[in-house]
C-alpha cells in the first residue's frame, strides 16, 4: 500500500514537472517572439548531376538508413543580443540620452551650425544613423535565402544528398567532427573545406566509385554557427554567435558599430593572429562598393579602431554631416564626400572655422576652385553659402516692377540695375493714347515702412497728448465730467480708427497737369506703377448738400465744382476746405490764406482738375448762441468787477 502511494505521488511530481516545463518553454519561446530571435537556417533548390559508373548494377538500389538524426551539441544558432547599451538606467532610450552619446566635436559643430532655415537637421557624423541601437536584435537577417557558390562548408553543416537511377536515397546529413558525411552503402565523403559550387561533384565523383547510371543533387540545409569577437571602439564589444553566411559588414552592424570615438574608416579582421583585411566603410556608404567585405570564419576578430581626424561640412551641400579622414584627403575630396554643393550654393568661395587657432584668426576664406586642392585640418568646420541668401548691392541688383493701367502690355519686368520709370515704361510698350501721367500712382515698399513707423509714431504721441489733457483737466460739476468721459471714449474710438488704416507707400510725383512724361526717378526691387486713365469726373464729399462725382469742365475752379455739389453747409468749416489731386498731392484753403486769420482765404484761383476730390469738412467746435451768450456775460461781468476794483483802488 506504501509503495503504491509513493508510486502515485511520484507520478503527480513527474506531470507537474513536465508541466512546469512546458509552461517554461511556452514562456521562452514568447520571449524569443518579442526580443525578434533570428534562427541560423537556409535552403536552397536541389541541382541535379548526371554521372555514370565503371561497375553496372542489376537495378535501383534503396539505401536504409539514410535519415539523419541531429546531435545534442548540433543546435541552431541564434543571435540574442541585449539592446540596453545605449539606453540610460530606470527608462529606454531618449533624445538626452542620445545628445549624451554625442561626442565632444559633434556638439562643437552643432552649436557653430546654429539656427539656420527651418526644418535644418542638425550635422551629425556620417553613417550614424546606420548603426542604431537595436540593429543587433532581429533587424539585420546575416542569412539569405540563397547561398553563394564560394561557401565554404565546414563542420556542422547540414547536407541534402538525393541519388535517384539506379539507386534511389534521399538523406539529411550533419557534417561532423572529423569533416566528413557518411552516405550509407558509399561511405564517408570527406566535404568540409569544400566550396558550395563543388559539393555536387565532390559527393557524385565518390557515389560513382560504387554505382553508376545514377543522378546525383546536392545541396546545404540548416547551416552552422560561428563564434567570431568585435573588440575595440564598438558599442558592444564580445562575442557573438552568428551565421557561417555572415560577413564583416553584417558583424560591424550587429554589434552596433563604432563608438562616437570609434572609426569607420580602419575596422580590421583578424584571423590567426594575422590581419585578413581593413573595411572602409565610406566606401559603402558613399559608393555602394562592398567589394571590401569579406566572409567570416569561427574565432574571427573584428577590431574597431579610433577615429581619425574629422572635417565637419555644413551650409549649402546636399550632405552636411562631420567625415572622417583618411589619407591625403583634399577640400574636393570632402566637398564630394558631402554631395557636392546645392543648386542655390555659391561656388565661388568657402569659409574654413580653424579649431586649433583659437588665439588667432580662426575663419579664412577659400576661393574655388583656386585653393580647392588645400589640405583641411583636424577639426576644421568648412561652411557653404546659398547664393540666394547673400544679396548683392543695390547698385548691382536686377530692379524687379509691376506695371499696370494704360501701357501696351501691363505685367511684370526684370530690368537693369540702373533703369529709370522711362524704362519700365518702355518695356511696357509705351503709354495708350488714353493714358492720364498726372495721375501716376508709384508705390514702394522700403517708402511704406517709413510711413507706418511714423505713422504709428504719430499715433502714439496723440494718444498721449489726449491722455495728458483728460487726466490734467478740471471739472466743476458732475456735467462737466460726464462730458470729459465722454470726450475720452470719443478720442480712443478714434484713435483706434486711425490704426485700422494702413500706408500704402505712395510716392507723390512732382507732376504737372497735362504732362506725357514721368520723372527720371531710379526704380527700386518690388516697384508697383500704375498709369490711370483719364478720369471724366470731380468729387465733391463732405459737409455740402449732395455729395457725389461730377462731370468735369474744362477750366472751371474749385468754387465751381462747390457749386454743382450745392455749396458748403451751415456747419461746415469753410477755412478747412482742401482738395486731393489726382497726381496725390492737396491744395487747401490755408495754403492761399493770407493775414493772421486763417480763415480769410478761398479757393477762388485755384483751378479744378481731372480726378480732383474737394472735401469740405465739419465745424468740429460748434457752440449755440446761448452758449456764446453766456461766454459773453460772463466775461463782461468779470470785467466790470475789474473795474470796479480799479475804482476803489484809486480813490
Amino acid at each position: 500500500m506504501k509503495k503504491s502511494a509513493h508510486r502515485d505521488s511520484r507520478n503527480a511530481a513527474s506531470s507537474s514537472w513536465r508541466l512546469a516545463s512546458s509552461s517554461q518553454a511556452i514562456l521562452f519561446a514568447a520571449l524569443c517572439a518579442s526580443l525578434g530571435t533570428a534562427w541560423a537556417q537556409s535552403t536552397t533548390e536541389p541541382r541535379a548531376t548526371n554521372a555514370s559508373s565503371p561497375a553496372d548494377s542489376g537495378g535501383p538500389v534503396k539505401l536504409q538508413g539514410t535519415g539523419a538524426t541531429r546531435s545534442a551539441d548540433d543546435s541552431r544558432p541564434t543571435d540574442l543580443v541585449q539592446c540596453d547599451v545605449d539606453r540610460p538606467r530606470g527608462g529606454s532610450a531618449s533624445p538626452e540620452g542620445m545628445e549624451s552619446s554625442l561626442s565632444e566635436f559633434e556638439r562643437y559643430v552643432q552649436r557653430a551650425q546654429g539656427t539656420q532655415a527651418a526644418g535644418t537637421e542638425p550635422v551629425k557624423r556620417l553613417g550614424s544613423e546606420l548603426m542604431t541601437p537595436c540593429s543587433g536584435i532581429g533587424s539585420i537577417q546575416d542569412l539569405s535565402t540563397q547561398i553563394p557558390p564560394d561557401y565554404v562548408v565546414g563542420v556542422g553543416d547540414e547536407v541534402l544528398v538525393t541519388l535517384w537511377g539506379s539507386v534511389d536515397a534521399d538523406a539529411r546529413l550533419t557534417v561532423d567532427r572529423s569533416g566528413r558525411i557518411v552516405l550509407p552503402r558509399v561511405g564517408p565523403i570527406l566535404v568540409a573545406g569544400v566550396r558550395y559550387s563543388d559539393l555536387n561533384e565532390t559527393i557524385s565523383r565518390r557515389v560513382a566509385q560504387v554505382f553508376k547510371n545514377f543522378q546525383v543533387s546536392a545541396s546545404l540545409g540548416k547551416l552552422r554557427s560561428i563564434r567570431i569577437y568585435v573588440t575595440g571602439y564598438t558599442k558592444r564589444p564580445g562575442a557573438y554567435t552568428v551565421s557561417s553566411l555572415s560577413t564583416l559588414v553584417n558583424a560591424v552592424m550587429r554589434s552596433g558599430g563604432p563608438t562616437a570615438s570609434g572609426s569607420l574608416r580602419q575596422i580590421e579582421l583578424r584571423r590567426s593572429g594575422k590581419l585578413i583585411s581593413t573595411l572602409d566603410f565610406y566606401d559603402l556608404l558613399l559608393k555602394g562598393d562592398r567589394s571590401g567585405d569579406r566572409s567570416l570564419q569561427a574565432d574571427d576578430v573584428i577590431h574597431i579602431n579610433a577615429i581619425g581626424p574629422q572635417v565637419a561640412v555644413i551650409g549649402s551641400v546636399n550632405k552636411p554631416a562631420i567625415f572622417e579622414l583618411k589619407g591625403q584627403e583634399r577640400v574636393d575630396d570632402v566637398l564630394a564626400m558631402a554631395g557636392g554643393f546645392t543648386a542655390v550654393a555659391d561656388r565661388s568661395r568657402l569659409t574654413v572655422e580653424h579649431l586649433d587657432r583659437r588665439n588667432e584668426e580662426r575663419i579664412s576664406e577659400l576661393k574655388l576652385p583656386q585653393q580647392g586642392h588645400e589640405a583641411p585640418r583636424n577639426g576644421d568646420i568648412i561652411r557653404s553659402f546659398s547664393a540666394v541668401e547673400a544679396a548683392l548691392p543695390q547698385h548691382k541688383q536686377s530692379k524687379r516692377i509691376l506695371v499696370e493701367g494704360e501701357v501696351q502690355r501691363p505685367g511684370e519686368y526684370v530690368l537693369p540695375a540702373d533703369s529709370k520709370l522711362s524704362d519700365a515704361i518702355q518695356a511696357a510698350g509705351g503709354l495708350t493714347p488714353k493714358a492720364y501721367v498726372f495721375g501716376t500712382d508709384l508705390q514702394r515698399e522700403s517708402v511704406r515702412i517709413t510711413q507706418q513707423q511714423n505713422y504709428e509714431r504719430a499715433l502714439r504721441d496723440m494718444e498721449t497728448e489726449f491722455t495728458r489733457s483728460t487726466s490734467t483737466r478740471k471739472t466743476a460739476s458732475a456735467d462737466d465730467a460726464s462730458a470729459q468721459a465722454a470726450q475720452a471714449q470719443a478720442s480712443s474710438r478714434l484713435i483706434e480708427r486711425l490704426r485700422s488704416v494702413k500706408p500704402t507707400g505712395r510716392i507723390v510725383l512732382q507732376l504737372s497737369p497735362g504732362t506725357s512724361n514721368l520723372p527720371e526717378l531710379a526704380i527700386e526691387n518690388g516697384d508697383r506703377l500704375n498709369i490711370p486713365a483719364q478720369p471724366s469726373t470731380v468729387g465733391v464729399f463732405g459737409s455740402v448738400f449732395n455729395a457725389g462725382s461730377y462731370l468735369y469742365t474744362q477750366g472751371s475752379a474749385i468754387p465751381d465744382v462747390l457749386k454743382l455739389a450745392g455749396g458748403p453747409t451751415r456747419g461746415a468749416d469753410t477755412g478747412s476746405i482742401f482738395v486731393v489731386r489726382a497726381n496725390g498731392s492737396v491744395v487747401s484753403v490755408r495754403q492761399n490764406s493770407s493775414g493772421w486769420l486763417l480763415g480769410s482765404g478761398n479757393m477762388d484761383g485755384v483751378r479744378a482738375e481731372p480726378g480732383d476730390t474737394v472735401f469740405v469738412p465739419e465745424q468740429m467746435d460748434k457752440t449755440t448762441f446761448i452758449q456764446e451768450a453766456k461766454d459773453w456775460t460772463q466775461i463782461l461781468y468779470q470785467f466790470g468787477l475789474g473795474a470796479a476794483a480799479l475804482k476803489t483802488i484809486k480813490n
